[in-house]
């Protein structure tokens, strides 16, 4: 399936409609390597497959990714011409505290080999930094890309529905041919549906082309039974939206429906909707988070060293005692110690603040949205200081907010400046 932008005359008038001056003019590799470094995010563990996938095998394949990524990059961006960042510059820093934890193999050799790939990641990201113009052109590619991984996760579940809704998991949807688990299907899904429905506002495509996207995503995201992603759904397309009401009239219409279907959902279908909230939960395991709580108190109770307090103790597999963290935060905190802290902090407040002082447009909504997103998952999901999709989600919220102008060439040794 196919996501076709409609294709409009220049209407200065609609949000955000000269926000995309240079969108046609990025190659095609450019979205090709875009789509490689979502491969190389998708992880190597979850659900049983079909066909079993060897866990070697599955990390040759997405770490092959991010190599090509950048190759393409690198060729597509020849001369190193490169847009400064102030979110990449912090990116940049967030290697430090990853050098420094790793190099005292506390965490084993994988975590040189893990800091290695995270400054793979960050330089194919200020390649392709480059193509940023303020519109929403990787946007675009974002929604098609995550949309081709969930029509791979509607595959499975239509040739193995046992498959793609095992007991393991409590009849959540899983990946069946590519094993993706309940937390990243509905991740995905609701960054497709929150893109898509502002795309349609924004009248960047036509309500058919949205609804072949929106309409499959919400029902994966459903059969997921993912909290949090619902939730980040819910609470970004409102401030987005919100964005875009005092200066579109179909982002009025689209409020208003939408705070009345609320209401009526609220109202008809308020023990369906609490039965799929639970779970079949207890109150006991509801309270704890599914049981996280208890990590993160024994994470926070763990003695530490300075070095391990102020640095980390390396980048590992988000886990720990075996279990895993479940928090952003928490995360980082356990790998990169506090100064990864205050530098994803610094991330998220910088990219939220530019998002705040920029005029309401269509650019503005879907990087408020991701951003929100972003922050609201980061409490039951870690990936804010490694390579991962919601570094990609901040990226698109980076390259939707920069100001249009011709990117340049980085003398060799020269410092990068910051530019909101």
């Amino acid at each position: 399936m196919t996501w076709r932008p409609r294709v409009r005359p220049a209407a200065p008038s609609a949000p955000g409609a000269a926000d995309e001056p240079g969108a046609d003019r990025a190659p095609r590799t450019v979205g090709a390597a875009w789509g490689l470094l979502i491969l190389n995010t998708l992880g190597s563990t979850g659900a049983r497959t079909l066909v079993p996938l060897p866990r070697s095998l599955i990390q040759m394949i997405t770490m092959g990714a991010l190599v090509t990524a950048f190759a393409l990059a690198l060729a597509a961006n020849r001369r190193l011409r490169v847009r400064p960042s102030a979110y990449l510059f912090l990116l940049t820093l967030l290697l430090v505290p990853s050098v420094l934890s790793s190099a005292q193999l506390g965490s084993g050799l994988g975590a040189l080999f893990r800091c290695a790939r995270l400054a793979l990641f960050v330089a194919t990201l200020w390649l392709l930094s480059r193509w940023w113009d303020g519109g929403p052109g990787f946007a675009r590619h974002h929604v098609r890309m995550y949309f081709a991984v969930l029509v791979s996760v509607a595959a499975g579940l239509v040739l193995s529905p046992g498959a793609a809704l095992p007991d393991l998991y409590g009849g959540r949807l899983v990946g069946a041919l590519w094993p993706l688990t309940p937390p990243q299907i509905g991740q995905y899904a609701a960054v497709v549906t929150g893109l898509a429905v502002l795309l349609v506002l924004g009248r960047r495509t036509d309500r058919g082309s949205a609804a072949l996207v929106v309409v499959p995503s919400l029902v994966l995201l459903a059969l997921t039974h993912t909290r949090t992603a619902t939730l980040g759904l819910l609470v970004g397309l409102a401030l987005a939206v919100g964005s875009l009401v005092l200066t579109s009239a179909a982002a009025r219409r689209f409020f208003t429906w939408t705070v009345l279907g609320a209401a009526v959902a609220a109202v008809g279908l308020g023990g369906p909707l609490r039965a799929w909230f639970l779970r079949g939960q207890s109150q006991e395991n509801f309270t704890s988070l599914t049981g996280r709580a208890k990590v993160w108190d024994a994470l926070l109770a763990a003695p530490r060293t300075l070095g391990q307090e102020v640095f980390g103790t390396g980048l590992g597999d988000k886990s720990f005692g075996g279990l895993p963290i479940d928090n952003s935060w928490l995360a980082v905190y356990h790998e990169q110690g506090l100064a990864g802290v205050a530098l994803v902090a610094a991330v998220l407040l910088v990219l939220g603040g530019v998002a705040l002082l920029r005029p309401p447009s269509l650019s503005r909504a879907c990087a408020l949205f991701l951003i929100s997103y972003c922050a609201i998952a980061s409490y039951t999901e870690a990936g804010l200081g490694d390579a991962a999709p919601y570094l990609l989600h901040l990226t698109v919220a980076a390259s939707l907010l920069a100001a249009p102008g011709t990117p340049r060439r980085v003398p060799r040794g020269a410092r990068e400046g910051e530019v909101t």
